[in-house]
């Protein structure tokens, strides 16, 4: 039997995929980007060949919460499952409320290497932009280069959120991705989900089908 390949999602309501109701919307939208990141990894030839693994994708968001949060749950929600990958995105809440992002950066930080010291691969996001508050743009570009800085430094995958969501010219969030101006719209989900899968996930997969196609290919010889 194939070996299952888990990830788990941890963050705050951009992992939990919270939408601010539009007129007309009763209740607010709840679109998580995972369930998107699902339906592509589906569409991979990969899973249709031997040593392909059973994807397994876990949602462990939490609205409204702090990096610090993060890190107090860390072991319930990320280390308990057992998972291969972790894929960290917090940070938005922290910015909100003043906090520099230097600490936060730390808080990130060592989810990344708590991951690490119980064999779990972390995978760090960049927070994605803001739009009607130009202010709140610098900080994310600090945290982010922080973020980025650490993931070279470590050797570990990092996805541009970002960049993948924001306009090219003014550095903020795409309006076309969001109902709000800081959550992200069915539209913006999507999109980090293809950032996600196509900045990381996709090639985790792929290697993990060749080694274990390289492996069966070896016994079956030997």
């Amino acid at each position: 039997m194939n070996k299952r390949l888990v990830f788990v999602a941890f963050g705050d309501s951009l992992t939990v995929g919270y939408q601010s109701s539009s007129l007309g919307d009763e209740l607010p939208l709840i679109t998580p980007y995972t369930e998107f990141l699902k339906k592509r990894i589906e569409t991979m030839p990969d899973l249709d060949t031997a040593g392909a693994p059973r994807v397994e994708v876990f949602n462990r968001g939490v609205v409204g919460e702090l990096t610090e949060d993060m890190l107090d749950r860390f072991d319930q929600d990320v280390v308990k499952v057992e998972p291969d990958f972790v894929i960290v995105l917090g940070g938005s809440n922290d910015l909100g409320w003043g906090v520099e992002p230097q600490p936060v950066a730390g808080n990130l930080a060592e989810m990344y290497r708590e991951a690490v010291r119980h064999e779990i691969r972390p995978i760090a996001c960049t927070v994605p932009s803001i739009l009607g508050f130009d202010e709140g743009i610098p900080p994310r570009r600090v945290l982010n280069r922080l973020i980025k800085e650490y993931s070279a430094q470590h050797c570990q995958v990092c996805v541009d959120l970002f960049t993948a969501t924001c306009d090219s010219t003014t550095g903020r969030l795409r309006e076309e991705y969001s109902n709000d101006g800081l959550h992200l719209n069915t539209r913006g989900y999507e999109a980090m989900a293809e950032a996600i899968f196509s900045e990381a996930v996709r090639d985790i997969i792929s290697g993990h089908r060749m080694r274990e196609a390289s492996v069966n290919g070896s016994h079956q010889g030997g």
